[in-house]
């Protein structure tokens, strides 16, 4: 549809409101005018329009629209544009979400965190699309931000929100990214309503609707062990420092770093057999268990590490052939965060 290559401009009460849409996601944004004169709606090429502002310093733009021309005209300070406009009678406009949607209401600075610490761990699988997206499980203990790949996992537990009656949907990934970005930390409280199809945010600045993925998702909390007995303790930042520092040297297909924990001591090691490179490096680290060696991809223990805010991080073991979960020693207010992490096995 030539139509979707066009904002759709709509002036009304001293307010300009601009929607665009993949057919898939529809945004609304919303800014001040001035002055307006006249109220009216149509469809400009979202190229031209682009290209006309974006290198503009900030200053006041004066823009005539002339409907019976079908162009627009734009004066700035030292010049003008002027280029075609079209209806926007043919924008397709969202189905409306049905009657008995679920809607929570939910502080933007939550929203964009747990989005924020969930996108990395979403999957990009065609033939498990439901593992492609963050998944909203809303049931009478908390609200549930779920994301797994199927070798890491994130829940996040938020304990203001509940409902004695159950609500999920699964978000995209796409329109995920784009509230990541769209929607302002400190902004308010975020409005969402959703039915089997679709999903609408609604904040302070606009609104973003999108159809949701639809299948059943997978039984996370299956997965997640109930007692992993050994746990490390360690400075969250010095881990990562040490762990860039051993990854280039770990084979590129396994990128498997061995972690070996005994007194009090956290040993990393990586070798490449292929080329005949190797690393380690020792750090020290608060350790309640036996002495063990785990194996861990080096690069998604360096996602969940980064997507983690808290100063020391506790990894919580039970043996070298089981998941490892990773969880903050100060969880965020109100919430309870958790990373899994699959093992990789070592050869000995």
């Amino acid at each position: 549809m030539p139509i979707l290559n066009c904002f759709v401009f709509d002036a009304s009460n001293n307010q300009l409101a601009i929607t665009a849409s993949d057919s898939e996601v529809v945004v609304r944004m919303s800014l001040n005018l001035e002055t307006l004169d006249g109220n009216g709606s149509f469809a400009v090429n979202n190229q031209n329009i682009l290209d006309a502002v974006k290198e503009l310093p900030e200053q006041p733009l004066t823009v005539d629209v002339n409907m019976d021309e079908h162009m627009i005209y734009i004066s700035y300070q030292n010049g003008s544009y002027n280029f075609p406009i079209v209806n926007s009678d043919e924008f397709p406009i969202p189905q409306s979400l049905s009657d008995d949607a679920t809607s929570i209401l939910i502080s933007s600075d939550i929203l964009v965190d747990n989005i924020t610490r969930s996108l990395f761990a979403t999957a990009q699988d065609e033939l498990h699309p439901v593992m492609n997206g963050i998944y909203f499980d809303l049931t009478a203990e908390s609200l549930a931000v779920v994301a797994t790949d199927g070798h890491k996992l994130v829940r996040n537990r938020i304990f203001a929100l509940s409902s004695n009656v159950p609500a999920s949907f699964i978000l995209p990934k796409k329109p995920a990214a784009l509230l990541k970005s769209f929607v302002a930390k400190g902004g308010g409280d975020v409005v969402v309503r959703f039915d089997s199809r679709s999903a609408e945010f609604t904040f302070a600045d606009g609104n973003l609707i999108c159809r949701l993925i639809d299948g059943k998702y997978p039984k996370y909390n299956s997965v997640i062990p109930e007692n992993n007995p050994y746990q490390i303790t360690i400075d969250r930042k010095s881990l990562i420092g040490a762990i860039r520092r051993v990854l280039p040297f770990a084979s590129d297909s396994s990128q498997l770093i061995r972690f070996h924990i005994a007194n009090g001591q956290l040993d990393l090691n990586a070798e490449d057999i292929d080329f005949s490179t190797s690393a380690k490096e020792s750090m020290t680290c608060s350790y309640e268990g036996n002495p063990m060696s785990i194996g861990f991809k080096g690069s998604s223990m360096l996602e969940i590490l980064g997507n983690l805010q808290s100063e020391e991080v506790n990894i919580q073991l039970a043996d070298p052939s089981r998941a490892g979960l990773v969880v903050p020693v100060e969880q965020p207010e109100g919430e309870n965060v958790l990373m899994l992490v699959m093992p990789v096995l070592l050869n000995d």
